[in-house]
């Protein structure tokens, strides 16, 4: 695989790039770097991918397959001379626009400035704010919910599965949904518990995988309760520590 010239590499500065595989011309990572850090990933160098806190399996298993199939992977400069101030925010741009990414986090910021349609926008913008928690919560970000309105499938996303430790979780009165910025439900939890087959049967399986990880069994919030933290429609999160940037748990008052 061809790779830059130190002079090329002084020239480009900061880029963001896309990863594309051959076979269908899928693109499956989007990331940033300097030098030559795109060919690393692409060719999937096992000291860049033990450096890459984005990176698991399933990048490298793609990676993999196209090799063994005989082809490289392809690949785009998107953006390059990129000051770094900016170069999260182009990354972020590029990871919304492409859905099904092996990214394992978001883009930067993407949960509270990512692509919103205009109902939620003015959400965004005009609802009530979150006021001061009078509970122990834990905030949790569920950007994938299609429907704000159905109670079920907010509960269904908000309870599983997380990489939180279960004792600090177990320290949380309630659990509060959050979709962009804006608090959609609240739950009680009764039992936090390890995230497998037998203790989750209603959740659909491959294997025991997310063992390591954990979710809720649960009831909504009392009444007053959810009018505190969600409202008719919900409530905007406007306290900086409760936002969310990539990691989708917030904690408050659970110390």
């Amino acid at each position: 695989m061809p790779r830059f010239s130190e002079e090329v590499c002084e020239r480009l500065g900061n880029y963001v790039y896309r990863l594309i595989d051959p076979r269908n011309g899928e693109t499956f990572y989007v990331g940033k770097g300097r030098n030559n850090r795109v060919f690393d990933h692409a060719e999937g160098l096992p000291e860049i991918l033990e450096d890459d806190s984005q990176t698991l399996g399933s990048k490298l298993d793609r990676i993999r397959a196209i090799r063994n199939a005989g082809l490289n992977v392809l690949h785009v400069i998107h953006r390059h001379e990129i000051s770094d101030a900016a170069v999260f925010e182009v990354e972020a741009a590029l990871i919304d626009a492409f859905p099904g990414l092996t990214n394992v986090q978001g883009g930067h910021a993407s949960s509270d400035r990512g692509p919103m349609n205009h109902l939620e926008l003015i959400d965004k913008y005009s609802l009530p704010t979150l006021p001061e928690p009078a509970h122990s919560l834990i905030l949790i970000n569920i950007n994938k919910l299609e429907d704000r309105s159905d109670r079920k499938a907010i509960y269904n996303l908000v309870r599983y599965c997380w990489r939180v430790s279960k004792e600090r979780a177990e320290k949380a009165e309630y659990v509060v949904a959050v979709v962009r910025g804006v608090a959609i439900g609240a739950f009680r939890p009764l039992r936090w518990l390890p995230a497998t087959p037998e203790n989750f049967p209603d959740i659909p399986y491959s294997d025991g995988s997310e063992a390591h990880r954990v979710g809720f069994v649960g009831e909504e919030a009392p009444s007053d309760v959810w009018d505190m933290y969600v409202g008719a429609r919900g409530k905007r999160i406007t306290e900086p520590q409760l936002k969310h940037v990539q990691n989708p748990i917030r904690f408050w008052k659970c110390s």
